[in-house]
């Protein structure tokens, strides 16, 4: 029961983060700036965190069997 809350959670706020996200690194692309550049490189790393969280949550990663 606590595990599929957990996945359901998981999978939307892995929806959330990852488009809320990706808007402010399209909304960002074109800005110059070393800081700027920083930034873009945290909000692509953010989303991919973000991608990971909503596959493990879907149980398309970390499928590994029980311990023996």
């Amino acid at each position: 029961m606590i595990g599929n809350i957990e996945r359901a959670g998981a999978i939307a706020g892995g929806i959330v983060v990852f488009f809320v996200s990706v808007v402010a690194l399209k909304n960002d692309w074109k800005t110059p700036g070393l800081d700027n550049q920083f930034f873009k490189i945290m909000l692509a790393l953010l989303a991919f965190g973000a991608l990971i969280a909503l596959l493990a949550g879907a149980h398309v990663l970390g499928n590994f069997g029980k311990a023996a």
